[in-house]
């Protein structure tokens, strides 16, 4: 099986073409450009964090420039997407629930998302709380009063959200809409109707390999030690299954200059493919990124891909933070130059950059400060905060 030679820049190309972020988008964005979007990365992942734009609006930021967040609510409202468990907390479109499937039949091998004790113990209420769905319509975890005062942190949940929780990784309850981001209970029938096991369930071996065709389309370029952090899929002979998709045709062998291993770039991608291995494939977009973006969502592969040692620091107490609290990495013409510790300031319209770092051996050019100016101007507009403010810069910026 022959393999074309790709340089790193090149690579990286691929990866950002096959995540619509290969260049800054040539119009105004459409609502329909939000669930092109998502279908092109199979996953949107979620999190409830508002320093800045709350991680899946910005997400679509950086790939489709300023556009109306209140589209990504309503095609969930509307049904072209739901809500699951994928790689984490994620918005999938509609078709792709078969993939996900086999997980909620199976809930108790999800780990700390779902507890086999508490839906035993709790059967009756539980099972009232269903009822009470189904007569009653859809239901929100802060409909219910707190018996006991005020909880004590994210885990310190009322009884009825964690009813709401096992339902819902389940499967039998589904995510119907969000209002003001909170979550919209409602039976997965009456959610999605046209589902049915019976006719539509696939197997576990096939959800799995769709699962990985889906990943190799979303990240472009795959090798077997990133294709199962997309989907969080149990580690299997990952190797093989690359080696059989390529063998069918579904993706083209490649290898890449200064990293080890068989790459693979899938099938749809042959004309970018042929534009890399010619480096005529020019990365051209700059922008913050989320640091739930699936380009660094695997440490491990943008370390690899993109020589970018990525860590979220929120979750760290602050006098353990290396770079600040929300730290978003700086994408600029094919190449993760930085990092920025961000606020937005939305009373005062002021978008706060803390600090900015550039990595090591990153020179600080006129090209690179214009760059970061600009994307970080376009950022602070659709926030509503046009007024830049700086704090710690690198040194003779």
């Amino acid at each position: 099986m022959s393999h074309t030679l790709l340089s790193l820049p090149a690579a990286r190309a691929l990866h950002l073409s096959a995540q619509g972020m290969l260049a800054a988008p040539r119009r105004k964005a459409a609502k329909a450009d939000v669930l092109a979007a998502i279908r092109r990365m199979a996953l949107l992942q979620i999190d409830t964090i508002s320093v800045v734009a709350r991680s899946p609006y910005l997400v679509l930021f950086s790939r489709l420039g300023a556009y109306d967040p209140a589209w990504l609510d309503e095609l969930l409202a509307e049904g072209a997407l739901f809500e699951y468990w994928a790689h984490e907390a994620c918005f999938v479109p509609r078709e792709d629930y078969r993939l996900l499937r086999h997980r909620m039949l199976n809930p108790a091998a999800m780990g700390w998302k779902f507890s086999v004790e508490w839906m035993h113990k709790h059967q009756a209420d539980i099972e009232q709380l269903v009822a009470h769905i189904r007569d009653n319509g859809p239901v929100r975890s802060r409909d219910f009063e707190r018996q006991s005062g005020k909880g004590n942190g994210w885990w310190d949940w009322k009884p009825e959200k964690r009813h709401l929780e096992v339902l819902f990784t389940s499967g039998r309850l589904m995510v119907r809409e969000r209002q003001n981001f909170q979550r919209v209970y409602d039976l997965a029938e009456r959610v999605l109707p046209e589902w049915d096991d019976t006719q539509h369930l696939p197997t576990e071996a096939d959800a799995r390999l769709e699962a990985i065709r889906a990943s190799c389309r979303a990240l472009g370029l795959v090798r077997a030690g990133w294709v199962a952090d997309y989907y969080r899929l149990r580690r299997g002979n990952d190797a093989a299954s690359l080696h059989a998709l390529a063998d069918a045709g579904e993706l083209l062998p490649v290898r890449v200059d200064g990293l080890k291993g068989d790459f693979f770039v899938h099938h749809s991608l042959q004309p970018q493919l042929t534009l890399a291995a010619n480096d005529q494939l020019g990365a051209s977009a700059c922008s913050a990124l989320s640091p739930f973006d699936p380009i660094v969502w695997d440490r491990k592969r943008a370390s690899e891909l993109f020589g970018f040692d990525y860590r979220i620091e929120c979750y760290t107490p602050a006098p353990k933070r290396q770079y600040g609290y929300f730290v978003l990495p700086l994408l600029l013409r094919g190449r993760l130059v930085g990092r920025l510790d961000a606020k937005a300031h939305r009373a005062q319209g002021v978008f706060e950059v803390k600090a900015l770092y550039l990595e090591p051996g990153i020179r600080l050019s006129q090209r690179l400060r214009e760059d970061t100016l600009k994307a970080l101007q376009r950022l602070a507009d659709w926030h509503g905060t046009p007024q830049l403010r700086f704090g710690l810069l690198p040194a003779g910026w």
